[in-house]
């Protein structure tokens, strides 16, 4: 009977146990999987995904990818920035777009073109700003104390000396549409603010692309021969000048629907300076003359009472003109130059782009870029805004 009881129990629980569920493991990802859900170590982000990346969490700590595709690591957003180096002034306008320079930047190296005169206008605090030689060495640069000190590529020597002295350096551009993409991104991580990055990014995209499907359709005939001249004077000798072909200047002529007609001349790293018999030999149908330390207007009368210059088919035709500007001339790798392309564009194309009006865009560009509102428009561009206004 005992016996007839155990085996009872014994098959009550061998019962119980088939009845009751078993959790299974969860498989562990394979090697494949694993290394396909993580991001390519050489492969380079685009300006678009480096400026939607999420901010950092506070005391995290950040990269920041530059211009010379570096890594700068920083653990909190930097509060004492410094702008160094030559070409300053394109950096300085970048920034601004970004509404926390105010508050974070310290000094800016010396500009050009009445920069500060700008400046003055979107930052009520720039009295503050400390201002030195736009040649300074590293060791003047430190004595500011910064935590970032931004510069173009042009002068990565100098970074490589602060660098050396423990001095975080992030490196930019600035020089074409491209550039200004990822340069924007680069802004963007170092601020933490990859939205206000985008909106740039797309901001500067969607101009451009309204005026290239216009203009990408026209075919060679249609390209009027276009000679863009930078009129200079040194001790009271004239020098006319033309750019480089991968440089801003030439390219606004070609996205705005323009041959330029010193395409074909072997021109150096820089400026290089062409006669008149040279401009009269390229016939060109358009000249449009900028300048960058003198009145563009003034300029514009000056030649106009050139009997030398009056002989060119350009300007016998009345198509000879001073390029659009304000504090700066929109042909410059400055944030104005999406106003010069758009400008150029319906200067060269009228029928193409009928609905630009300089006044307007100028209007819109400042208070979206920097917060600019009307009256101070009104009191500090509009009486400076020159170019073919309608």
């Amino acid at each position: 009977m005992k016996r007839n009881i155990i085996l009872i129990l014994t098959l009550i629980t061998l019962t119980l146990s088939a009845c009751t569920g078993t959790t299974a493991p969860v498989a562990e990802p394979s090697a494949t999987e694993a290394l396909a859900n993580e991001a390519k170590p050489n492969e380079a982000p685009t300006a678009e995904a480096t400026a939607a990346e999420p901010a950092a969490e506070a005391g995290a700590g950040y990269v920041v990818n530059d211009a010379l595709g570096r890594e700068v690591r920083f653990d909190k957003i930097p509060e004492r920035i410094v702008l160094a180096g030559r070409g300053v002034f394109m950096v300085a306008d970048a920034i601004y777009m970004f509404p926390e320079t105010s508050e974070r930047l310290i000094a800016i190296a010396a500009m050009t073109q009445k920069s500060e005169a700008f400046l003055k206008m979107i930052d009520a605090n720039y009295a503050q700003k400390q201002s030195f030689d736009r040649n300074a060495g590293a060791e003047q640069i430190a004595a500011f104390q910064p935590d970032c000190v931004v510069m173009k590529t042009t002068n990565a020597e100098m970074g490589d000396g602060l660098a050396a002295l423990g001095i975080p350096v992030v490196f930019v551009d600035f020089e074409t549409p491209e550039q200004y993409s990822r340069d924007l991104a680069t802004l963007g991580q170092l601020f933490q603010n990859p939205e206000r990055a985008q909106w740039l990014i797309d901001y500067f995209k969607n101009k451009l692309k309204g005026v290239l499907v216009e203009t990408e359709q026209l075919s060679e005939e249609e390209r009027p021969d276009t000679l863009l001249l930078y009129y200079n004077e040194t001790d009271g000798a004239v020098a006319f000048n033309v750019a480089p072909k991968n440089w801003i200047q030439t390219m606004l002529v070609e996205m705005a629907g323009g041959r330029p007609v010193w395409g074909e001349a072997q021109l150096e790293k820089g400026w290089m300076k062409v006669t008149l018999e040279q401009i009269a030999a390229w016939n060109p149908e358009v000249i449009v003359v900028t300048a960058y330390s003198l009145n563009i207007p003034e300029v514009v009368q000056k030649l106009n009472a050139d009997p030398q210059f009056q002989a060119l088919e350009a300007v016998k035709n009345g198509k000879f003109y001073g390029m659009a500007a304000d504090v700066y001339s929109f042909d410059q790798p400055d944030t104005r130059w999406i106003m010069g392309v758009e400008w150029l564009t319906e200067l060269l194309h009228p029928d193409r782009f009928p609905n630009f009006i300089l006044t307007d865009a100028a209007e819109e560009f400042y208070r979206e870029l920097y917060g600019m509102d009307k009256t101070s428009f009104q009191q500090n561009i509009l009486p400076i805004l020159t170019g073919t206004v309608k």
